[in-house]
């Protein structure tokens, strides 16, 4: 990873005075986003069966340092107490997914009654402690069953997922009524099926088009059967945003622009708008014909009340004719002597404000709800202290351009901070720590970081 930057330019850790929480309004949601296979250890007990990321993290050389999340933050037996701290740093939302083959084990067919059982224990608790509990169906961990069939490349998915989704809708929508269907179905057709970076290691451009599609489809059918089974729910997906800048003025950087633009933030938001994919800045898509069928379409379209955006940095891109097909390259932050995180991302509050702007254009949004945010420092623990101002500067910046963009008038609903507690960031494994909460893996010992206390401190305000 790149060396985290220190001292960043902006707002100072201790100038907590220029806004506060109740310049957001009392209505704002605040929480707090986690993943299941991110936490949750515990992935051969009670029933649960094998998802595409057990499989990937066994495969020599995918995984930093080799390290899987068998245990992970073990949330699976302490999620009571790990609720509680939620509820100390003063968080009233809570955002987790559901584990699929956890489900169901072989992702259709027999329901496994001890996974309905823990989520019906979590759901509950949450409540008890008065945290809404807010639902991800999907978060990247497709049982490893339904992947032997082809995965989100096989068509059928789209009846696997309808399977799913309401099984889930039924054991939980008495008491949960905030449903997100996907989580970065972007990466999930990128880094899953095209350059294999992450599970299930796919390679290969030409997987994107149909993996792209049956996601899309599954989007939309999930949040219909979402809206005729949840009383009053309150439905969205989240998808991964990044604003984009060209590297200079030139035709061939703004033209490399528009498509990294219609990739990282067009492609799913606009078929559920019934605006079909945006062809007309990378055409390239157009070819997904051979994969649609009649009544495709209509299929895509899905009136969500809210989008989940997921912003964590911007990106610069130029003109490349060294790749194929995208014809584009990115521009790293680390060599634009920009303010950067330890994972190279850099930081630009300016382009939060940006891209909220650019999906409150589209007529059919109606909500939205920043599902996660956050950054990795190199946090300092000294004892039974944590201390990572950077990352508290981080939120303060971010914060301050939603409330920007609150101001002009841009309906952002709600922020989920990324993440609650330090966990198995997928391929990094656990070398990049994301969490309010320091988690010893070791011990799986929780300490508050300087940043959770301030969160703590922001949200009485």
């Amino acid at each position: 990873m790149a060396a985290a930057t220190t001292h960043i330019s902006g707002i100072s850790e201790q100038d907590e005075s220029q806004f506060c929480r109740a310049d957001f309004g009392a209505e704002f949601k605040w929480g707090v986003a986690t993943a299941a296979y991110q936490i949750e250890g515990a992935v051969n007990t009670d029933g649960r069966g094998d998802c595409i990321w057990d499989t990937f993290a066994k495969r020599k050389g995918k995984i930093k340092l080799g390290q899987n999340a068998t245990e992970a933050c073990d949330f699976y037996h302490r999620y009571e107490s790990d609720l509680q701290l939620v509820k100390e740093l003063g968080f009233k939302q809570f955002r987790f997914s559901i584990s699929w083959s956890r489900i169901l084990p072989q992702g259709t067919g027999t329901v496994n009654e001890a996974g309905i059982l823990f989520y019906n224990n979590l759901i509950n608790k949450c409540l008890e402690l008065g945290i809404e509990p807010w639902i991800t169906l999907y978060h990247w961990d497709l049982p490893q069953a339904l992947e032997n069939r082809g995965g989100w490349m096989n068509r059928d998915i789209v009846s696997w997922f309808s399977e799913y989704t309401a099984v889930c809708a039924k054991a939980f929508g008495d008491r949960v009524r905030c449903w997100i269907v996907l989580n970065e179905p972007m990466a999930v057709a990128g880094l899953g099926y095209t350059t294999g970076l992450h599970a299930p290691g796919k390679k290969g451009i030409w997987n994107f088009l149909p993996v792209m599609h049956h996601l899309a489809l599954c989007q939309a059918e999930s949040g219909r059967i979402l809206r005729a089974e949840v009383t009053n729910a309150y439905i969205g997906t989240a998808v991964s945003c990044s604003y984009v800048y060209p590297n200079s003025s030139s035709a061939a950087d703004v033209r490399a622009a528009k498509r990294a633009d219609a990739l990282m933030n067009r492609l799913f938001v606009e078929p559920a708008l019934g605006l079909g994919y945006p062809v007309d800045a990378f055409p390239f898509l157009a070819k997904v014909k051979r994969y649609m069928q009649p009544g495709d379409l209509e299929k895509l379209r899905f009136d969500f009340d809210f989008i989940g955006l997921q912003n964590y940095f911007s990106v610069v891109v130029k003109h490349s004719y060294l790749a194929p097909v995208l014809w584009l390259k990115e521009v790293p932050a680390i060599l634009r002597n920009v303010p950067v995180t330890s994972m190279g991302w850099e930081i630009d509050p300016d382009g939060m404000f940006k891209i909220l702007k650019q999906f409150a254009a589209y007529p059919g949004v109606r909500d939205i709800i920043v599902s996660e945010n956050g950054a990795a420092f190199e946090d300092i623990r000294r004892e039974d202290k944590v201390d990572d101002p950077d990352r508290t500067v981080y939120f303060q910046q971010y914060l301050k351009a939603i409330l920007r963009a609150r101001k002009e008038g841009i309906k952002v609903k709600g922020y989920f901070a990324w993440t609650l507690m330090d966990n198995f960031e997928w391929a990094e494994g656990y070398l990049a720590r994301f969490g309010l909460v320091f988690v010893d893996f070791k011990t799986q010992q929780r300490i508050v970081k300087s940043s959770g206390r301030w969160f703590s401190r922001f949200l009485k305000s």
